[in-house]
């Protein structure tokens, strides 16, 4: 189905798919069984101009637009999460460059991001700081042409191997200032004083990198503060106002994959003399599972569309456009969820046993409910945008 794609986003599609399929999808069990990052298809996406989908061509990137970024993110994750997140993560680490940078910040971190000669991460949530990122405790006090920052950072993918690091601190030590006391700043991997902590152990996404971030008297440039202070909490607010539908694609790409994998074997299962199709009970969940699935894309793909005019500046979305960002998000994972579910019901006893791919994509599902804002902070989102 077209979808009402462009002929080269459907080019785009159909290339990723093939790549998903001859090179991901072969690799996927072992990438998850062995916790590894998937070095060798980072340099597959990087071959192929993907990891910049989403930068301006300015800045080195293809400037596809958000509609193509969550095809390729959802492709990819049709075969293998863990793999469709290295582009999505990479978004979300270079987003609060595009978005608040100046333009000679841009013109120094996009490039090398864009080509993926540069992995990016984003070091927003803290021990005390999750869904309530104006509680940041890091602290960015400001020395000269420096600032140094002390405090530290949980949860954070492409922790350990990211080159650039958007980090989000406070820069003002006045707690009455709540939201409007916190910063923007790029730490580079080989900051003095910067260090890796703990490497989380994970139900899913296993072959993603997780890892806590220690900053002790750690000195970065004052020159890599973006857009100045007190504008952090606005950038991460736009940032995930952007990166949410990547998330959705990541979701939906993981229930595709389970509801393909689920019809496959139904037709080829068979009890009492006959296939399992045959079976209303299998139906009827197949029929609901593939109506998910669909509801699901048409809310992301819309959600996409709607942000392909919309500039990458420190300007308000409309409420509108952050009430689908987070609705797209919401659903998108809770249907992955579901989907997953259903798929090892429909396998039976063999969907639970790591031979069939449908339990790694169940486990894989969950982190969607969860990162880049749980699904009841969506559910805050899209109601504080309605009433």
């Amino acid at each position: 189905m077209q979808y009402n794609l462009t002929d080269e986003q459907e080019l785009i599609r159909q290339t990723v798919r093939r790549l998903s399929v001859d090179k991901v999808a072969p690799r996927a069990a072992d990438i998850d069984e062995k916790e590894e990052y998937p070095w060798d298809l980072l340099e597959l996406l990087k071959e192929n101009a993907l990891m910049g989908a989403d930068v301006p061509e300015a800045y080195g990137g293809t400037g596809s637009g958000p509609l193509v970024l969550c095809i390729i993110i959802e492709e990819l994750s049709k075969a293998c999460a863990s793999t469709g997140l290295i582009p999505a993560v990479q978004e979300l680490g270079l987003l609060p460059i595009l978005l608040g940078g100046s333009e000679e910040q841009k013109q120094k971190f996009l490039p090398k991001i864009a080509s993926g000669e540069h992995l990016s991460a984003c070091a927003i949530t803290e021990p005390g700081a999750g869904s309530d990122v104006g509680s940041i405790s890091t602290r960015a006090i400001r020395d000269g042409d420096e600032y140094i920052l002390n405090g530290s950072k949980i949860f954070i993918t492409n922790g350990g191997i990211a080159d650039v690091y958007s980090v989000f601190v406070k820069t003002d030590p006045d707690a009455s200032k709540g939201s409007k006391a916190l910063g923007t700043i790029v730490v580079e991997k080989d900051a003095p004083g910067f260090s890796i902590g703990k490497h989380e152990k994970k139900l899913g996404i296993r072959g993603s990198v997780t890892t806590e971030l220690i900053f002790e008297d750690c000195r970065v440039p004052a020159s890599n503060l973006l857009s100045g202070e007190g504008m952090g909490f606005a950038i991460c607010m736009k940032t995930l106002d952007f990166s949410r539908p990547g998330i959705a694609a990541q979701a939906l790409g993981i229930a595709q994959g389970a509801l393909d994998y689920a019809v496959g074997y139904a037709k080829e299962r068979k009890q009492f003399g006959k296939p399992i199709t045959t079976f209303q009970g299998i139906q009827f969940m197949l029929a609901d599972m593939t109506t998910q699935v669909e509801a699901a894309r048409q809310l992301l793909y819309k959600t996409a569309s709607l942000l392909e005019n919309q500039a990458k500046d420190m300007s308000r979305l409309p409420a509108e456009i952050i009430r689908f960002s987070s609705m797209s998000k919401n659903f998108a994972s809770d249907v992955a969820m579901k989907v997953t579910v259903d798929a090892i019901q429909v396998l039976g006893g063999y969907g639970y046993v790591k031979e069939y791919p449908v339990e790694r994509m169940m486990r894989d599902a969950k982190i969607t409910q969860l990162y880049e804002g749980t699904n009841q902070i969506q559910r805050i989102v899209i109601a504080n945008t309605l009433l």
